[in-house]
Formats: C-alpha cells, sequence, structure tokens
C-alpha cells in the first residue's frame, strides 16, 4: 500500500510594496460635519506629496505620480526609519504664520528647500503591510506611533486633528486666515478616488474689484482684469476667468461695451496684447482664495457686476 504523504505546507505570500498609489480626494462642501464619526484636520496650502520609503530607496510622488524627490530631497531624507512606508501629506512654507503656496512655489523656482516642512496626514503601508482597508483614526495612530517611535523632526511634522465641533475649527481656520479644513471619517478606508469620507470646507475672501479691461470671446467675456484703488493710484490685481454662464457673460460684455477707452486706465500700465481697455466705471464682486507674493488675486471666481464706485 502506497504510503499517504502528507500536503505540503504552502509559503505565505510576502505582499509586493506598491509603487505609487493615487490619492484619496476630499469632496468640497460649504459646512463642516459634526458629531463623534468624524475628526477635522487644518487644511495645508502646499503640494500634495506620498513618500514611499523602502530602506534607502526614497521617492516623492506628486497628486499626478510624478517623482519630484530631488525637490523634496531633504524632507525624504529627514523621514529616517529603516523598513518600509508609504506616508501621504502635504509640503508647504510657512508664511506669517500660516502656510503660503505662493512662496513654496518661489523657494521650489530658487530650488531652495531650506523653509519646505512636510505635514503627514496618513499612513497607507508599513513594513509589508498594507494599511488601506484599516479604519482612517487607526492609520492616523499607527502614523504618531511611526513618527514617535523614530522620533522624527522638522521638516517633518504629525497633522494633528481637532474631534467634535468641526465649524469650531473651521471658525478659527477663517480668523486665521487658513485655507480652510478637511473633515475625515474615522470608520473609512482609504480608497484611490474622490470621495465623501474626506471633506473640504474652504475659507473664501470676497471684495470688490473696479473692471479696468476684458477678453472678448464670441458671445461674452473669456476674462476680466482687474484694479484696485491704492490712494490716488489704480494698481492691477490680475484676472478672474470664471464663475458666470454664457447669458451672464454676455450680459458683462454689453455692460463693459458702453464704457471702453482707447488706452488703460492703471497707473503703472500692464502689456495685455488681447485686451479692451475700459473705464473703471464698473465692479466686480469677487470670491478669492488669497493675494500672492505678486499683489495679485489668487483662484478668483466672479460673483457679479454692479456700476458706481466702492
Amino acid at each position: 500500500m502506497a504510503k499517504r504523504t502528507k500536503p505540503r505546507a504552502e509559503k505565505a505570500e510576502v505582499p509586493t510594496m506598491p509603487g505609487f498609489i493615487g490619492p484619496q480626494l476630499a469632496t468640497l462642501k460649504l459646512k463642516a460635519p459634526s458629531g463623534s464619526q468624524w475628526i477635522h484636520e487644518v487644511k495645508y496650502d502646499g503640494y500634495r506629496i506620498q513618500l514611499r520609503i523602502d530602506g534607502d530607496d526614497r521617492r516623492a510622488y506628486t497628486r499626478n505620480g510624478y517623482n519630484w524627490v530631488n525637490k523634496f530631497s531633504r524632507i525624504a531624507g529627514a523621514f529616517g526609519i529603516e523598513g518600509q512606508a508609504i506616508v501621504d501629506g502635504e509640503v508647504v512654507v510657512i508664511h506669517n504664520g500660516r502656510t503660503n503656496f505662493s512662496e513654496l512655489q518661489a523657494d521650489l523656482g530658487r530650488g531652495d528647500q531650506d523653509r519646505l516642512v512636510y505635514f503627514a496626514f496618513d499612513l497607507l503601508w508599513l513594513d509589508g503591510r498594507d494599511l488601506r482597508k484599516e479604519p482612517q483614526i487607526e492609520r492616523k495612530r499607527l502614523l504618531k506611533d511611526l513618527i514617535e517611535e523614530h522620533d522624527l523632526k522638522e521638516p517633518v511634522l504629525y497633522s494633528e486633528h481637532h474631534e467634535g465641533d468641526g465649524q469650531a475649527l473651521f471658525s478659527a481656520a477663517s480668523k486665521l486666515n487658513y485655507e480652510g479644513i478637511v473633515s475625515k471619517r474615522v470608520d473609512a478606508p482609504y480608497r484611490s478616488d474622490r470621495v465623501e469620507a474626506w471633506q473640504k470646507i474652504k475659507v473664501v475672501q470676497k471684495g470688490k474689484f473696479p473692471v479696468v479691461g476684458f477678453i472678448k470671446d464670441p458671445s461674452g467675456v473669456a476674462a476680466l482684469y482687474l484694479g484696485k484703488k491704492e490712494g490716488k493710484d489704480l494698481v492691477y490685481m490680475g484676472k478672474v476667468g470664471t464663475g458666470w454662464s454664457r447669458t451672464t457673460s454676455a450680459q458683462i460684455r454689453k455692460a463693459l461695451d458702453t464704457v471702453v477707452s482707447p488706452k488703460q486706465k492703471l497707473t503703472k500700465t500692464i502689456r495685455k496684447p488681447k485686451a479692451t481697455w475700459v473705464e473703471p466705471k464698473f465692479y466686480a464682486d469677487i470670491e478669492y482664495r488669497d493675494i500672492t507674493s505678486e499683489g495679485l488675486l489668487r483662484a478668483s471666481s466672479f460673483k457679479g457686476l454692479s456700476k458706481g464706485t466702492r
């Protein structure tokens, strides 16, 4: 009789560390959620960067999957762990007490990494373990433990969160002119998609700016050039090209056609070959994120047009 042989024990497969993981993206909301199922973090104004660490192999992926480790070598080198980790976070420059995207762009343009800081807010992989199915709050706990156990210091910082009332943190962020907050479901996994489990609530600023010119399009305007009165001067504040429907665009064009000027009225003239210049008789209601270091409106959106002075 043939001897029965024991089946061979199968070797456990060692999980392969992924390369770039598509980022989880937040859904824009008007109001922060509340309740015990949510945590809330400050929304940073910088570059979303995924750090991939596999021993001495360091990579810094943008949200589109480009490896920018040469731009962020100081941060990648500062994440001093020996094993494997994939960390999600944001590279920023802190200027005048808050993160400032214009300053970040200026530093990167010069190749200057001295002021760069990395706020780590999620952990997707750790030493052979895929954490993406773990609850949000557990991933943050593991991330904090990783940073504390290895005594990681600036330029690597752990992104703290606030529990409870999200609107309270949003109000504080608004007063400090931060970009906003991100609210996160404590029980949610990590998905490479735009999800309801992450919700972003943005701080916006509002203002009225005289229209100094426009770019034509066949049915109305493609963009408006804006100014601002500073004493006796009329200074350039940039342009806005979003926020109107086709009907509104035609109405704006009809109004501005009544005040067309042969030359621009800015105190310091600018070169805009496509511009049709106007007398600054109309004011645009604008929502915008910030004013850049060059003095221009950032992330501006048109909300209305009115005639007269401020």
